[in-house]
């Protein structure tokens, strides 16, 4: 039990269901089911599988940090070794490519430019001012690789969908980047404005949905309820920026993300994109365990 915990802590389990909302996002966005559900439901486990792998390289290669800031964590703790964390996560990796395949050329191709982009953050842009960017273009092409279950990234709905998702999560990133420490509260407004700039980028939505699809009339109003729940602790934080604050807002925005990819489909897919709204409970319910972190 102890092992298996401390391998569900590394993967961050309590995150892994916005990385299949971003799935789920794209294949409603693409009209992907009911006709493509083998490479929809391949790509949801292929996508599981890479996010938990990011998970993994990121601890590996931050665990001398770790040993200062967060010593409780797997890797610092010894309860996982590194080379048991490398076995791990080059393993995740090569199976998240794998699982693309049933999805066709372009699944593949997003998969393992995914992996390129996710051990590219964790062994290098992470630290660097870039490192927000590039966790954004994590999520970026884990958006089209949903929307490739149908067998096109139908542009430029498509490549739109994944820009507004990556930004929000460079502003997350971007929010976190000190979490451990006392955070600066001009870089926290930074980090704030541009999640809202995703929100308003997600405005004109439904002007670019296909001809035909619904779009629900719920979107506008969810999308600004979105907003104050995802902002009202983002906002407590940048008022006193203490680690615990600044840790609270970074959990709800990353919570968000569900919403988000449920509220964008609902602009796209009309009411079904609420079906998003499934992944919130064991997204919750893995967040109210003690033994687990989402940051």
């Amino acid at each position: 039990m102890t092992d298996l915990r401390a391998y569900a802590q590394l993967v961050r389990l309590p995150n892994l269901p916005t990385a299949l909302a971003d799935i789920c996002l794209g294949a409603l966005a693409a009209a992907a089911l009911p006709q493509h559900s083998l490479a929809f439901v391949s790509l949801l486990l292929a996508s599981a599988c890479l996010y938990s792998a990011g998970m993994v390289w990121n601890d590996y290669f931050d665990r001398e940090q770790d040993r200062r800031e967060r010593p409780f964590r797997p890797l610092p703790s010894g309860r996982v070794t590194p080379r048991q964390a490398v076995q791990l996560g080059a393993a995740l990796l090569g199976s998240g490519v794998l699982l693309a395949l049933p999805a066709g050329r372009t699944a593949v191709f997003l998969a393992l430019w995914l992996v390129a982009a996710i051990l590219a953050y964790d062994s290098w842009f992470k630290h660097t001012w870039a490192g927000p960017l590039a966790m954004g273009t994590c999520r970026f092409l884990n958006v089209l690789l949903g929307i490739s279950a149908s067998g096109t990234l139908l542009w430029p709905l498509g490549g739109y969908l994944a820009l507004i998702v990556g930004c929000y999560i460079v502003g997350v990133t971007w929010f976190a980047r000190t979490e451990a420490q006392l955070s600066k509260q001009n870089m926290l407004r930074g980090a704030a404005a541009l999640m809202l700039v995703s929100l308003l980028l997600a405005l004109p939505l439904p002007l670019f949905r296909p001809e035909g699809r619904p779009s629900s009339f719920l979107f506008p109003y969810l999308l600004v309820a979105l907003g104050f729940w995802v902002g009202r602790p983002v906002m407590r934080a940048i008022g006193s920026p203490a680690p615990s604050r600044v840790q609270t807002a970074v959990e709800r925005a990353l919570l968000g993300l569900i919403l988000l990819d449920a509220v964008l489909a609902t602009a796209t897919a009309g009411a079904a994109g609420l079906l998003i709204l499934v992944l919130l409970a064991p997204s919750l319910y893995l967040n109210r365990k003690s033994w687990l972190y989402a940051t």
